[in-house]
């Protein structure tokens, strides 16, 4: 017997979907800088693309502006598909559904870790580095490092996602079905009991936060000071320069 496609939120298939849709597209165009001015790890012979660079930061650029509400939405609505407290030790279970399962928490997270290293180590990058030659930089490095990360846990994701829940699962975040609950116009009120349960409630959600898996939440805490970085360090680089 064939399964239904799941419901997917509207809010995660529209930020899955447009930062998925960004992240591959400065993944093949930071290839494609590699293949142009590097090339040392391997290389293919393609036609240049002019202004490459200047392609793939713009990519990058508004995969960074949407990257804050994506985050927020994996480490709260969707952490259930981030590391957990026996993720780690599941992983002994080898076969198992639980296994794969554990595999994908693993991959989703590391992927959001690289992605921070990706935007924040891209930023601190001078475009004319790689023309000139000059490719021995940390950032530069720290930049390659990123992205084969990301590739791989791509990959991952993609292959475990197919493994876990079939073609339904990945059917099920392109299906533009839309529960009545979960129509745009209840968004903003939403929202608003959100912030009064949160505020309202402030101790709890402390006592509750500090009850949660800790490495999960110290990996959001990273991952929001990242972001934040990649926005204000570049500043600090061109005011030193």
């Amino acid at each position: 017997m064939s399964r239904s496609a799941p419901y997917q939120p509207l809010w995660l298939r529209i930020l899955h979907g447009v930062s998925g849709i960004l992240a591959i597209a400065a993944i093949i165009t930071g290839f494609l800088v590699y293949n142009t001015f590097d090339g040392r790890f391997g290389k293919i012979v393609l036609p240049r693309v002019n202004d490459i660079q200047g392609i793939h930061g713009t990519f990058a650029l508004f995969f960074l502006l949407i990257l804050p509400a994506f985050a927020f939405y994996s480490f709260h609505a969707g952490q259930k598909r981030l590391l957990q407290a026996q993720t780690l030790q599941n992983l002994t279970q080898l076969g198992k559904p639980i296994w794969w399962v554990s595999l994908q928490r693993i991959a989703n997270t590391l992927m959001l870790l690289a992605s921070v290293l990706a935007v924040i180590s891209g930023r601190m990058m001078k475009e004319e580095w790689l023309p000139l030659g000059e490719l021995n930089h940390i950032w530069y490095y720290l930049h390659l490092t990123a992205w084969m990360v990301m590739i791989c846990c791509l990959a991952i994701h993609l292959l475990m996602s197919a493994k876990v829940g079939g073609a339904p699962l990945l059917i099920s975040m392109f299906l533009l079905k839309l529960r009545p609950d979960d129509s745009p116009s209840h968004w903003l009120n939403r929202l608003g009991n959100w912030w009064s349960n949160l505020t309202g409630n402030l101790g709890t959600e402390i006592h509750n936060w500090q009850q949660n898996y800790i490495l999960l939440k110290t990996l959001e805490i990273i991952v929001v000071l990242g972001i934040i970085a990649a926005f204000i360090l570049p500043v600090f680089s061109a005011g030193a320069s």
